[in-house]
């Protein structure tokens, strides 16, 4: 593992940070067992620090990892969690929350203590409310060790949270699609000559830089002289930057652990040659020719009041325009129109706005989901859901009456 160092307090953190938005899982809740050794894995393999927040999972990432790190492992990390601003109404508020973090987390410190998606709207009021007396105060107590601000706001916003106050850390979204995007490079620059710390997130853009890849994108990632995946192309741009301190990973599959375990044992700063980043340039203006939705999927915009899955649209959506998938449409279907699962299709959508103000990408999404109901809501979805919920009764009440029988 290689390690870098945040300026301010001199600690060495890994390169490579635990994000624990999208732990494993089993039957929509933690897969405690499984998600606990792959944490405790990964810090045996020199991971030091975890990325947490209040409401990751619905609320149970926070206790869950208290439990994790029980047995000594809690003193061997970093442990980062956030203050949300929505849940803040009084400056009381900041406290109590604090004090219940530290108890769900089974700890008397926090180490990292980040104001949750900052950004123009509620920057001010934060401040209005004596967030940064808070810290201050939370730091002399003892209950925080460092403080910092995750942020997904614009660049004029991200300079004025800089300024205001002597943070330890910030975190940005960053990876090669995003550069000009949020904070971005200059952004980025601007964090680093300030003394600060830089935590990325979504250096793989929500998992749409790995995985399945377009074929125009493979051909060119093919052309390079040392093969990788588009994984590893991906996380090693990032880290390819200096000013980065350490890039986060939502880590839920045993193989992505391992090969981001591998390349954060190696990749070190300014180490791509200047043809592999022309590459690497290339892939992006190529992706942005067959994506349709900026979308990563983080589900901040969720829940829907009227019950749309947001993300899931947007996803398939995505998949049939950039990896041409042909079952997108039968995907949808089986998924968002109530046939295995409950309802969460696009048109739903009542246009209210409230996802708009949580997204962090800013995307128009009743306008963008106006879309992923042309493509897929055709005046046969509903029939056709209806003949495929008739489909799976009847195959549900065959399987059970042979269970009968047999017996």
């Amino acid at each position: 593992m290689l390690y870098r160092t945040v300026p301010k307090n001199g600690d060495r953190l890994s390169a490579l940070g635990f994000g624990c938005m999208r732990l494993a899982g089993k039957n929509e809740r933690i897969d405690e067992e499984r998600a606990r050794k792959q944490i405790l894995h990964a810090i045996d393999r020199g991971v030091n620090y975890l990325d947490n927040a209040f409401p990751y999972h619905l609320g149970a990432s926070e206790p869950f990892l208290g439990r994790a790190l029980e047995d000594g492992y809690r003193d061997k990390v970093r442990l980062a969690t956030k203050l949300p601003p929505w849940s803040v109404r009084k400056p009381e508020d900041m406290d109590r929350i604090l004090n219940s973090q530290l108890e769900r987390l089974h700890t008397d410190r926090i180490d990292y203590y980040l104001i949750h998606a900052l950004e123009r709207d509620n920057w001010p009021r934060m401040k209005d409310l004596g967030v940064l007396d808070f810290l201050e105060m939370a730091k002399k107590d003892g209950r925080i060790a460092a403080v910092g601000f995750s942020f997904h706001g614009d660049k004029d916003t991200f300079k004025e949270i800089i300024d205001a106050y002597d943070w330890e850390i910030c975190q940005i979204q960053y990876n090669f699609l995003d550069g000009k995007n949020q904070a971005g490079t200059e952004g980025l620059e601007y964090a680093a000559s300030k003394g600060l710390g830089v935590i990325v997130m979504e250096p793989l853009r929500g998992g749409n830089l790995a995985g399945r890849t377009p074929k125009e994108v493979e051909a060119i990632w093919d052309e390079a002289e040392v093969k990788r995946t588009p994984a590893e192309w991906a996380l090693r741009w990032v880290w390819n930057r200096p000013e980065v301190t350490c890039v986060l990973s939502g880590m839920n599959e045993e193989e992505h652990i391992e090969e981001n375990l591998r390349i954060a044992g190696e990749a070190y700063p300014e180490s791509l040659t200047p043809v592999e980043l022309q590459l690497v340039e290339r892939v992006e203006e190529t992706y942005r020719k067959v994506m349709r939705i900026g979308c990563t999927g983080c589900r901040y915009c969720m829940p829907c009041p009227e019950g749309v899955d947001i993300p899931y649209c947007f996803q398939i959506f995505n998949d049939k325009h950039t990896f041409g998938d042909r079952r997108a449409g039968f995907t949808y279907i089986t998924m968002l129109a109530g046939t295995l699962h409950g309802t969460g299709y696009a048109s739903l959508c009542r246009d209210c706005g409230r996802c708009v103000k949580k997204c962090p990408q800013h995307l128009p999404i009743p306008e963008l989901l106006k879309d992923v109901a042309g493509e897929f809501e055709g005046i046969t979805m509903k029939p056709t859901a209806w003949i495929m919920r008739r489909v799976v009764a009847f195959m549900t009440w065959r399987d059970k009456r042979r269970g009968r029988r047999a017996q």
